[in-house]
């Protein structure tokens, strides 16, 4: 995604490099948590030719690949929300003029996105601490596989998710203030 950044210069600075630090830590951690689609699948066809050509199902797959997927549902929120997409019903936003859009965006963020995200990462750090000190096992399969790995990665996600939402939140403010979004459409 191209972003003009020149708005970013009539922004103050520590705004600024909030905003590019979002951008750039949604960006990255995206495409790099990406790749856990490979393991998934890698994991699923072996599952599915030991299944049903050998007729010699596994005991971890199914742990492998709610693991992989988990992660990598969480891990790349951010990203998503980086560019553009989440599911929105926007049947009436995109009717609205941008400076309003912008003004409904900054009262999501502060209202309900931020608050929740915020607890969501507040309960998960509890889980994953006291995860980590049981070294817990899933024990929902003969495998048992470790679960703490996965509860790390719902508060990752989710401080991921704060990251880019406070970008997104002084994107709405900036909306707000010139009435346009600062790079450009906001949805097509």
């Amino acid at each position: 995604m191209k972003n003009n950044l020149a708005w970013l210069d009539d922004i103050p600075r520590p705004l600024a490099i909030l905003v590019r630090l979002g951008d750039k830590v949604s960006e990255y951690s995206g495409k790099a948590f990406a790749w856990l689609v490979i393991p998934l699948m890698l994991g699923l066809v072996y599952e599915v030719i030991a299944r049903y050509v050998f007729s010699a199902p596994t005991k971890w797959a199914y742990d492998l690949t709610y693991n992989f997927y988990g992660a990598l549902f969480m891990l790349v929120a951010g990203y998503t929300l980086f560019r553009k997409g989440h599911v929105r019903t926007d049947f009436v936003y995109r009717t609205l003029p941008e400076k309003w859009q912008g003004i409904l965006d900054c009262l999501q963020y502060i209202i309900f996105f931020l608050p929740a995200m915020i607890a969501l990462f507040w309960v998960s750090m509890d889980y994953t601490i006291k995860s980590w000190l049981l070294l817990e096992r899933a024990a929902i399969t003969p495998w048992m596989p470790p679960i703490y790995p996965l509860k790390t990665v719902v508060p990752l996600g989710s401080a991921l998710l704060i990251i880019q939402g406070i970008a997104e939140l002084i994107r709405s403010v900036y909306a707000v203030k010139d009435g346009q979004w600062p790079d450009g459409k906001r949805y097509d």
